[in-house]
């Protein structure tokens, strides 16, 4: 591994420590180096506060340095006033010898204008180090920008003999198909995106409550999919523990945590549901079921990752498992049960 990639592999490291806390902006780790020594490094923490850039300046002891240091960054200082002033503005101000960039920003309020900013004002400017990695590490950022909609990430569990779900009445207990260790994955899963989504059946026979338990994190946001308002009140998915959305055809007044939106369900229903959490700025939404929404996104090629957990129960009869064309995938063992992670490209 060359000098660049060593650093740019530290920043990824960094960044990904984000995940989680930042959205909807982008994971960003810094690393300044000065006559092959680190002297500084930061990383994006909290949405709202400072950038990487601003925290590994800050922990630079000699500021002076700085005029003969090098900075490694994973991607594209900002060169916007958002919540925090611009970081090509800072790096300019300190007079920073060079700028290593991971990847471009293709967010359109950058999209080039850092570097151009930063070349612009005498700073040299490398760009492209460890590209694929350090776009792949913000897959959901640079998909809600070039894409328009969230990163779409689909979760269900299947029997080995393929259903999803047994047919009503059951217990929760009955319908387990996975293991503890695999549950406890799933809640770190939710606590690093942004949204997660269940239809009616799902809420009605489940009462999912759709929060972080298992883990430390935040809750997601949690989206119900409830044409005619089945869902009372009272399940767990209307608890104040969270945000929720629900998409309806039924006027009903939105509440503190509660917010209901308007959809027509005779039109396209996935893209009225992926435009309006775009205009929430929801870069990331899990998808947990059950089978008719989930096939309802697959019909539509309309996701990114596919998480399917296969358990080593039988059904014999049931809901049956969405069906899905894989081409990309890698697999692992949660304890006993097998984990395939599908990508769509």
């Amino acid at each position: 591994m060359n000098e660049f990639d060593q650093y740019m592999q530290r920043c990824l490291e960094l960044a990904l420590k984000g995940l989680g806390h930042v959205a909807p902006n982008p994971m960003v780790g810094c690393v300044i180096v000065h006559k092959d020594l680190v002297i500084g490094e930061g990383y994006h923490q909290k949405y709202g506060e400072a950038h990487a850039e601003v925290n590994a300046i800050a922990s630079v002891a000699n500021k002076d340095l700085l005029k003969e240091s090098t900075i490694y960054v994973s991607l594209e200082p900002c060169s916007h006033h958002g919540k925090t002033p611009p970081c090509s503005d800072l790096l300019i101000e300190h007079k920073v010898k060079r700028v290593v960039v991971g990847c471009l920003d293709t967010n359109p309020l950058v999209a080039g204008k850092g570097i151009a900013k930063l070349r612009n004002a005498g700073v040299g400017v490398v760009t492209g180090i460890l590209e694929k990695q350090a776009r792949d590490l913000n897959k959901r950022f640079f998909t809600y920008h070039e894409k328009k909609r969230p990163y779409i990430i689909l979760k269900w569990a299947q029997t080995k003999d393929g259903f999803i779900s047994k047919k009503a009445p059951f217990t929760k207990e009955e319908n387990w198909i996975t293991n503890d260790e695999s549950k406890k994955l799933v809640h770190m899963w939710r606590a690093q995106e942004q949204a997660i989504m269940v239809g009616t059946t799902t809420a009605l026979l489940d009462n999912p409550a759709l929060t972080v338990r298992l883990t430390e994190g935040k809750n997601p946001t949690r989206v119900l999919i409830d044409k005619d308002l089945k869902v009372p009140i009272t399940n767990s998915i209307f608890s104040e523990e969270a945000e929720t959305i629900v998409f309806t055809k039924k006027h009903k007044p939105d509440t503190n945590h509660i917010n209901y939106h308007l959809i027509d369900f005779t039109k396209d229903i996935t893209k009225q549901i992926l435009d309006y959490l775009y205009h929430k700025k929801i870069i990331s939404l899990i998808i947990e079921g059950g089978t008719h929404t989930l096939q309802s996104f697959i019909d539509k090629g309309s996701w990114d990752e596919a998480r399917v957990f296969n358990g080593n129960k039988q059904f014999k009869s049931g809901i049956k498992a969405p069906v899905i064309q894989i081409n990309k995938s890698a697999s692992q063992m949660i304890s006993d049960d097998a984990l395939v992670i599908a990508i769509n490209e």
